[in-house]
């Protein structure tokens, strides 16, 4: 890209299913900023996480790297510094992307969920450091690090990641070098019920949530640790407000963005760590959310909008299955920067997608991979193959007769030379 680089707003949510927004096709939510988004940019349909859990995948977009690979392998409990923690810099020995982006001249800037390790301290080319002390927590005195120092936000912590946004951009906005800033919210993490501000809350007392049917519970629920099982319309009515308050925090990003005439100078990215169930599969929780632990589409399958004013199609949809791991090469390809590890990734530049320019004829040849644990996730647009080892049975789907993931056919005589190329 030509002259000077556009400046990079990447807004990350956590736990949000690609379900649960209106431009996805929920009638029941409301998110218009973020429909507004996807009709001034690209829509991506087929999305996947790496991991159906938030660290693993989280390394994975900054990393370009499987989790196999960057070794964060389940949510990190430990290592963050927060409380009496430790701190430890997981990813001190893998390049990220913003270590490329700070090198090529970005001001780089976070604000909100890091959870990759020591949270007290700038790294992998941050200079700008609003992060959470840990992976997730309450939403009014959230465990947060401000200049270093360990604090308890007394605010509700959604709006608060935005004020921390907004004045990054405020002391950026005039500078000749781009930024990148990201925006990790905590929303709609957990916990829900009686959490967030009623003015969202109230949006959803009368709402029948028939986008989210409470069948029986899936036999391997965890279901001791997750109050949508016992109390699931509470928990859908906080969910759905965690949404729309974050969505109304990104319109607050967009205002800004406009009345400082950056849209045009500024690459806006909205995704999600990872999928979610809210009751789906007779599931309330993603990938950890069973033992053995599952790799449903809800659960893998994240959002992903992409848009730059002027640069990017508008209004477009794009089919093709892309994954976690293709973000980093997509990234760099698209500001015309070079990664000298690139053949040492698994994932491509998907740009000529995000230009409109989709690959046709290709679509049954392309695969993608999640890990979690010990359990593997190979899918193509037809098929799925979920290996265990040691734990729970193999399962396979046929995606076309059976999108809901409904019949295990893996011991479907039919399909065995299938799985056998799969496996």
């Amino acid at each position: 890209m030509a002259g000077k680089k556009p400046n990079v707003l990447f807004i990350l949510t956590d736990d949000q299913g690609i379900w649960s927004m209106g431009c996805y096709g929920n009638s029941e939510i409301q998110t218009p900023n973020l429909d507004k988004l996807a009709k001034q940019g690209v829509r991506f349909d087929n999305f996947f996480c790496t991991s159906p859990v938030c660290s693993p995948a989280r390394a994975s977009l900054l990393t370009g790297k499987i989790p196999s690979q960057h070794g964060i392998l389940d949510y990190l409990s430990g290592g963050n510094g927060g409380a009496s923690q430790a701190a430890i810099e997981f990813l001190k020995d893998h390049r990220g992307y913003t270590d490329i982006l700070a090198e090529e001249g970005y001001t780089c800037g976070l604000s909100g969920k890091w959870h990759l390790g020591d949270g007290g301290h700038p790294q992998k080319g941050f200079s700008f450091w609003y992060a959470h002390q840990k992976g997730g927590g309450p939403y009014y005195n959230a465990p947060m690090f401000r200049n270093g120092q360990k604090i308890e936000e007394k605010g509700y912590i959604t709006d608060v990641i935005t004020d921390e946004a907004i004045s990054f951009i405020d002391r950026e906005k005039n500078k000749e070098q781009p930024f990148y800033l990201s925006v990790h919210y905590t929303a709609p993490h957990s916990p829900w019920i009686n959490c967030h501000p009623k003015k969202y809350t109230d949006l959803y007392e009368d709402c029948p949530f028939e986008t989210c049917p409470q069948g029986e519970v899936h036999p391997w629920a965890k279901t001791e640790v997750i109050a949508g099982y016992q109390k699931p319309r509470e928990s859908l009515i906080g969910y759905f407000a965690a949404v729309t308050a974050m969505d109304d925090n990104v319109g607050r990003i967009l205002k800004k963005l406009e009345e400082e005439n950056l849209m045009e100078d500024t690459l806006i990215i909205f995704s999600s760590d990872n999928g979610f169930n809210c009751g789906h599969h007779g599931i309330w929780g993603k990938g950890n959310g069973t033992f053995p632990l599952n790799m449903y589409d809800s659960s893998v399958k994240v959002p992903l909008i992409m848009c730059h004013k002027g640069h990017i199609p508008e209004n477009h949809v794009c089919d093709e299955m892309h994954s976690g791991y293709d973000f980093m090469p997509t990234l760099l390809d698209y500001l015309g920067f070079k990664n000298d590890e690139a053949d040492k990734l698994p994932g491509k530049s998907f740009l000529s997608a995000l230009m409109g320019q989709e690959q046709k004829g290709e679509e049954n040849s392309v695969v993608v991979f999640d890990e979690y644990g010990p359990v593997r996730m190979i899918r193509s647009r037809k098929y799925k193959l979920v290996h265990r080892y040691p734990f729970g049975p193999d399962e396979f789907y046929d995606l076309e007769v059976d999108p809901g993931e409904a019949y295990n056919g893996i011991e479907d005589e039919s399909y065995q030379d299938v799985i056998r190329d799969m496996k």
